[in-house]
């Protein structure tokens, strides 16, 4: 599915959730609403039934031997109206005009239980109530009346139709309402999203900030600052790898290079094609050893797998490939004892750009001294050249930093980079102490 696509049905989720919990409390109001209702037209014709049936009490006259008999009145016909008049015996003495039979044994059983309500359909619902008239606590005879609920049903339906009717219609607007305000509250979201896709393809270093936003949307900026960061972070550490390894494998290739040069213009003779043959071995030897000890550092990530070196081995390794190539001596002072817990090629990969820019700026010679102090093993590269600055101290390890840009020197910066990451990996710290009496940098690596 498309991001758009994404957005779209999570718009469309979160409104139709919305809606669904309205609807929910519409359907649960508009229940409530309805039962009361009902109750209050009960009440009301419980209300009218009661009135009707005192009026009629009033016209009925009970006699000393129990006989009951209706008085005439005023309205009486009104009165009459669905009305009954039992005895205290049950029998009827008056009952409404065109009432059947099973009406009027509902009256007498409605009556004989004393006041009480009941609903009985004949053709329509019919409400029947009964009034008991009682003399020394004694029920001596009772008023039932009765009433049509068609009228009351007639409303009942009414405002259940129109509740509907107003519940849907305000479903839909509450919808329409707020899936418009979905709508509008992911816009800055998807405006972000966009953004941030843009800036990751084309402009790698622009970044949302700290602009005032609602807390949401400042939290998503975070996330995606964050994000930019590490992908800017990805990037810069694969075109530096790209740009170390390149530095790395210059020289040697250049080595190689030189003497298949030589040995197509010249003729050589057994001992000298056996040096030349040498030389490139070594170099390529080299080039191997620079391969697997970056690809190593590329697959590790942070850490470079740990090993064991006897340190005398590495130093003096890397003191002949460096001496030679530079033309001034390098001398080793490290006790055969003492081990370092790294890899022997990490070793050399990373110290040879140390005694390497020693040995180019150093007069007489270069001196590489290694102790065991405290959980650290100390190296010591120095050498009697002009020494460094303290701003060129504090950033000689800086990626593309170099002392004196305009020295002839071929190299991009990168050897001093690389060894900082090197030995970081490792476990351990490298740094160069500033002085105008000769270059300084020390190295701690851990033991072994």
């Amino acid at each position: 599915m498309s991001s758009r696509g994404a957005r779209a049905s999570l718009r469309t989720r979160l409104s139709w959730s919305a809606t669904l919990v309205v609807a929910l409390w519409v359907f649960l109001l508009a229940v409530g609403a309805n039962e009361l209702l009902a109750r209050v037209l009960a009440d009301q014709a419980d209300n009218v039934l009661q009135a009707r049936a005192e009026a009629v009490a009033q016209t009925v006259d009970v006699a000393g031997d129990g006989s009951v008999s209706v008085l005439d009145a005023r309205d009486d016909q009104a009165l009459d109206v669905g009305t009954w008049i039992i005895d205290g015996t049950g029998g009827v003495v008056e009952s409404p005009p065109g009432s059947s039979a099973r009406l009027d044994a509902e009256a007498v059983a409605l009556a004989a239980g004393g006041a009480g309500t009941v609903d009985v359909t004949a053709g329509e619902t019919l409400r029947l109530r009964s009034l008991p008239l009682v003399d020394d606590s004694r029920q001596v005879a009772a008023v039932v009346t009765s009433t049509s609920l068609s009228p009351y049903q007639q409303v009942e339906r009414a405002a259940l139709l129109g509740s509907i009717g107003v519940a849907f219609l305000l479903v839909v607007v509450v919808h329409l309402v707020l899936r418009a305000n979905v709508s509008r509250a992911l816009r800055p979201v998807q405006q972000m999203s966009a953004q941030a896709e843009r800036w990751s393809a084309d402009d790698g270093d622009q970044r949302f900030g700290d602009a005032p936003r609602p807390a949401e949307l400042a939290e998503l900026a975070e996330t995606l600052d964050q994000l930019l960061d590490r992908q800017a972070a990805v990037l810069r550490h694969e075109q530096r790898f790209s740009e170390e390894l390149s530095h790395e494998l210059r020289t040697p290739l250049a080595r190689v290079q030189a003497e298949v040069d030589l040995l197509n213009a010249h003729p050589r003779d057994a001992r000298q094609l056996a040096d030349a043959h040498a030389a490139i071995d070594r170099s390529t030897r080299a080039m191997a050893a620079i391969l697997d000890t970056m690809l190593s550092a590329a697959r590790t990530g942070d850490a470079v797998t740990p090993g064991r070196t006897r340190l005398a081995d590495a130093l003096e390794h890397l003191a002949d490939l460096d001496g030679r190539d530079a033309g001034v001596p390098v001398t080793v002072r490290c006790d055969r004892s003492v081990v370092v817990g790294v890899d022997k090629d990490v070793v050399i990969r990373a110290l040879s750009p140390i005694v390497g820019n020693a040995a180019r700026f150093a007069r007489t010679g270069v001196a590489v001294r290694a102790t065991r102090e405290g959980g650290v093993v100390r190296i010591a590269v120095s050498d009697d050249g002009p020494g460094m600055s303290e701003p060129v101290a504090a950033r000689a390890f800086d990626p593309g930093f170099r002392g004196d840009p305009a020295d002839g020197h071929p190299g991009a910066g990168l050897g001093l980079s690389l060894t900082r990451r090197l030995v970081v990996a490792a476990g351990g710290t490298v740094h160069a102490v500033a002085s105008p009496d000769g270059g300084l940098v020390v190295v701690d690596l851990p033991p072994g």
